[in-house]
């Protein structure tokens, strides 16, 4: 009994330790997971997808007792754009399992993801501050999420109807994307603790959201000159997305920052979206110059995430204990 009574204590030690922005290592496992399949590394792909789901699982019990059992933290928590992580993961995840044909799991988490968002967007926005930091551009990132898995299910289902609202989420997440940048504090090139690689991440996400419009457009029907504005767009994102990643590079060269901080999830999310965007657009805007880049740009992103998910479960197994 007494045992019991300590496993469970230990796990509401851990369920209390995970803070709001840990959506980031489901969004970094998953994508991570999507480029590695580009890469034609399924075995590998399959093995951060289980991860990825696996701490999306936990996410979601930290949802569930955080309301019932911690309503004011619940609260305080929701109306700040750390929980918009929680929205981008099941749409990360979601767009993976479709390219497993799993096209039901991808449709629960898109009517998910999508509640979510009406429910967090307007929260986070009334209690917006200036001047942003990077954990602002989830406003972005969460939005291209919807466009992404949109996207991938008007091809897949298929369903054409879905390619209108997923141009809408993609022109919207600009929008939010732009409007975080002009309050953009870029001294958190030099002092961030990790979220401020999000700056390129919400880049490297629109990117891929084009590259996945490229193909739905086309399946809809809709005008070429429709076809070949995304498709440029999609180019023209990703090379500012690949610029991005090479200035945050050698910041981190000029400041290195080595101590854990779970805001270094943030920090492989872009990572691995690059990867996965730059191979995306390879394909649907016939850039073939970008898949050898997101092959090269996969493996560091795989390497960061093994050490923080080392990382991660050492400070949660600290918390249990």
């Amino acid at each position: 009994m007494s045992d019991g009574r300590g496993v469970r204590m230990g796990a509401g030690r851990v369920l209390t330790a995970v803070p709001a922005g840990a959506g980031a290592a489901a969004m970094s496992t998953g994508i991570v997971s999507v480029a590695l399949h580009l890469a034609d590394v399924e075995w590998l792909s399959l093995f951060w997808l289980g991860v990825g789901g696996a701490i999306w699982l936990l996410l979601v019990a930290v949802f569930l007792s955080r309301l019932f059992d911690d309503r004011g933290r619940w609260a305080d928590e929701a109306d700040t754009p750390p929980a918009l992580t929680g929205v981008a993961a099941t749409c990360v995840l979601g767009a993976r399992c479709v390219l497993l044909d799993w096209n039901q799991v991808g449709w629960s988490a898109l009517v998910l993801a999508f509640v979510a968002w009406l429910i967090l967007m307007p929260a986070v926005v009334r209690h917006w501050t200036s001047p942003t930091v990077g954990v602002h551009f989830l406003l972005c990132v969460a939005t291209q999420g919807l466009a992404v898995l949109a996207a991938s299910l008007a091809v897949s289902a298929p369903a054409s109807w879905l390619v209108a609202p997923a141009v809408a989420a993609f022109l919207a997440g600009l929008c939010f994307y732009l409007l975080v940048l002009v309050r953009f504090s870029f001294d958190q090139f030099r002092v961030g603790a990790g979220d401020h690689w999000v700056f390129a991440g919400a880049l490297a996400i629109s990117g891929l959201a084009a590259g996945k419009l490229a193909p739905a457009v086309v399946s809809a029907g809709w005008a070429e000159g429709v076809h070949h504005a995304v498709r440029s767009a999609g180019v023209a994102i990703v090379c500012l997305a690949l610029t991005g990643y090479a200035v945050l590079v050698a910041c981190e060269i000029r400041w290195p920052r080595l101590r854990y901080d779970v805001r270094r999830w943030s920090t492989t999310f872009p990572m691995g979206m690059t990867s996965a965007a730059s191979m995306t657009v390879a394909v649907s805007s016939d850039a073939g110059w970008l898949r050898p880049i997101g092959l090269v740009l996969v493996w560091p992103a795989v390497v960061v995430c093994l050490i923080l998910l080392f990382a991660s479960g050492r400070h949660l197994s600290r918390a249990a204990a």
